[in-house]
C-alpha cells in the first residue's frame, strides 16, 4: 500500500485504527523498550503503510515521542493530559530499565476535522496510574459525524475474574458501560478503540455481555473484526484490542484489517484499521 496521501478521506471512506506501540519512548535508548532511530523510522514507515485517517494509540510517553512515529506534517497528536504518579519502577523480567509514562490518545490526520472533549478520567476510578481516555468527534467532510474514544483498560484480566488485576478491571467494566449507554443515547455513532487488554470474543464473556445489551438501541454493540482471530503473534489467536462500533457505525463498516509486521515485530501488538462509509 502507498504511504498516507495528504487528502480528505477517499472514496466517501474514512479509515479508523488502533495500535498500542509498546513503551513508545521521547528518547533513544528509553523506557520498557528501548529503540533505535532506525526502529523509529521502520515505525513511521509502518504507520505510513497503515494509511489511516485517525489512530488511536496506546504505551505513549508524550507528544513529542508520538510526532516520532506519526509524521506531524500529516498527523496531530492528541495525548491524554493524565500526569500520574510518576512512578519510574523497574520494567517487568528486564533489569536495569524504568517504566516510562504509557499515555493514551489519538494521531488525527491534519485534512480531518476535530473537536477535542475532555479526557475520559472516570475509567481510572480514582487511580491516578490508571489510563485515562481520550475523547473526539471526528467531522469527515461530506459525512456524518463520528465520536470516538481511546482506552487502554487495565491488564492482567484477560478471562475470567479471579486473577489479581481482575478487582481494579472490573471496577472499569461498569463506568465504561456508563459511557456507552450515554452515548447510544444520543444523536451520533460511536467507535471505541484500543487496548481493552480482556478477549472479549471468548464464548458467554460477562463483560462483552454486559456492555453489548442492546440497551438503550444503539449500544446493540459489533467488533469490527467479528470472528476473525488475530495472527499478530501466533501464540495468540484471540485479540484483546478492538474497535468496537456502535448499532449505527456498525451498518458502515466496510472493511477490518489487521497488520502484521513483515519481520521483526515492531511492537508486541499489531495495528488494527477499519474502513468506514462516512454515513452521509
Amino acid at each position: 500500500m502507498d504511504g498516507p496521501s495528504n487528502g480528505d478521506p477517499d472514496a466517501g471512506t474514512i479509515t479508523l485504527a488502533a495500535w498500542n506501540v509498546e513503551h513508545l519512548a521521547e528518547a533513544d535508548g528509553s523506557g520498557c523498550r528501548p529503540r533505535t532511530e532506525a526502529d523509529y523510522v521502520e515505525m513511521r514507515e509502518y504507520v505510513d503503510g497503515l494509511d489511516a485517517d485517525v489512530i488511536a494509540f496506546q504505551e505513549v510517553e508524550s507528544k513529542a515521542a508520538a510526532e516520532r512515529i506519526f509524521d506531524p506534517a500529516i498527523y496531530t497528536i492528541e495525548i491524554e493530559d493524565r500526569v500520574g504518579t510518576n512512578r519510574r519502577g523497574e520494567c517487568r523480567g528486564r533489569e536495569g530499565l524504568t517504566i516510562n509514562a504509557q499515555r493514551t490518545g489519538f494521531a488525527i490526520r491534519k485534512t480531518v476535522p476535530y473537536d477535542r472533549l475532555p479526557d475520559f478520567t472516570a475509567v481510572q476510578v480514582g487511580n491516578p496510574d490508571l489510563r485515562s481516555g481520550v475523547d473526539l468527534i471526528i467531522r469527515p467532510r461530506g459525512g456524518e459525524p463520528i465520536r470516538v474514544l481511546s482506552v487502554h483498560l487495565k491488564s492482567g484480566c484477560s478471562s475470567g475474574e479471579s486473577n489479581d488485576a481482575c478487582g481494579a478491571f472490573f471496577q472499569q467494566v461498569p463506568v465504561m458501560e456508563s459511557w456507552i449507554d450515554s452515548r447510544a443515547s444520543e444523536g451520533v455513532r460511536f467507535a471505541i478503540l484500543g487496548d481493552f487488554n480482556r478477549r472479549l470474543t471468548m464464548p458467554g464473556d460477562v463483560v462483552w455481555a454486559e456492555w453489548d445489551d442492546g440497551s438503550p438501541a444503539n449500544a446493540d454493540l459489533a467488533l469490527a473484526a467479528g470472528d476473525q482471530s488475530a495472527t499478530c503473534n501466533p501464540r495468540y489467536r484471540d485479540f484483546i484490542d478492538f474497535i468496537v462500533l456502535d448499532r449505527r457505525a456498525s451498518g458502515d463498516l466496510l472493511e477490518f484489517d489487521e497488520r502484521v509486521f513483515e519481520g521483526v515485530g515492531l511492537s508486541d501488538h499489531c495495528a488494527i484499521s477499519a474502513r468506514l462509509a462516512l454515513g452521509a
